[in-house]
């Protein structure tokens, strides 16, 4: 079995997208002692502008921590985690496009 190039550089994107969204979410946690949430924005002000490019890069990871939060805790039914996993993964590879073609930018390749 063979997999082509695309679908080698599409699952390396995924990867890197969903690692980068761990990373900074650990980061903010460790740095401020808040979990990252879609709740920064409710903030207002400059505040809710600079968590903007921040939760951007976050989002797979807090959309995934909240879907599996929900099964266990609310017992939510396992379609809604299939989306919420599905919506995870494509802005994990948006994300995860977007950080690869800047290190790339950055190598000078």
């Amino acid at each position: 079995m063979t997999v082509s190039p695309a679908a080698a550089e599409s699952l390396q994107t995924l990867i890197v997208g969903l690692a980068l969204a761990g990373l900074l979410a650990s980061a903010f946690e460790l740095f401020t002692d808040r979990k990252a949430s879609f709740k920064l924005l409710e903030a207002g002000g400059v505040s809710a502008l600079a968590a903007v490019p921040m939760l951007a890069f976050t989002a797979p990871f807090i959309i995934l921590r909240n879907t599996l939060r929900g099964r266990r805790l609310e017992h939510r039914p396992i379609p809604f985690v299939m989306i919420a996993t599905m919506v995870a993964c494509g802005w994990s590879l948006l994300s995860g496009r977007v950080a690869v073609d800047l290190a790339s930018l950055m190598v000078g390749g």
